[in-house]
């Protein structure tokens, strides 16, 4: 059996290189998270998510920092039932337990663009197919009543 059996590297001509540098440090902080919040219990409340998505913000470099500031307070603003916590070291809007949103930044996995991104428990479904991240350089007017209404949609 074991003559027949070969290596992934050998069956596809290369090494793979696994997870990247920046992938393998979204998950050591993910395991950070759920360790944080293991740590204080089920009677954590929102401000202790509120404060680690500011301090997350706060840590970005300009773009992304003056976006995720806004992008924060509109999502607040439009659902004042989400809660604010970090997944995979993002900046995350929850509901129930659930993350419904996210903004990763350009820094977090090296892209040319920030992130504004939905999860599967946004209830966002239009027919067969419908977008569930965007692309962001800069946000406008016209894109913030956009995002605002996307969220309301999202938890509705």
């Amino acid at each position: 059996m074991k003559d027949t059996q070969k290596s992934a590297k050998s069956t596809t001509g290369r090494a793979s290189k696994g997870f990247t540098d920046e992938e393998r440090a979204a998950m050591r902080e993910r395991a950070q998270e759920l360790k944080a919040a293991t740590r204080r219990g089920p009677r954590a409340g929102k401000a202790d998510g509120e404060s680690d998505v500011l301090a997350k913000i706060a840590e970005m470099p300009e773009p992304d920092r003056a976006m995720a500031e806004r992008l924060h307070a509109i999502i607040r603003a439009s659902a004042p039932a989400l809660s604010p916590r970090l997944w995979y070291g993002m900046p995350a809007y929850a509901r129930d337990g659930n993350v419904v949103c996210f903004f990763q930044s350009t820094q977090k996995f090296k892209t040319r663009y920030a992130t504004f991104g939905f999860s599967d428990k946004a209830k966002l479904d239009e027919g067969a197919m419908w977008p569930t991240a965007f692309a962001l350089k800069e946000l406008t007017a016209a894109d913030e009543a956009r995002i605002g209404a996307l969220v309301k949609k999202a938890v509705s």
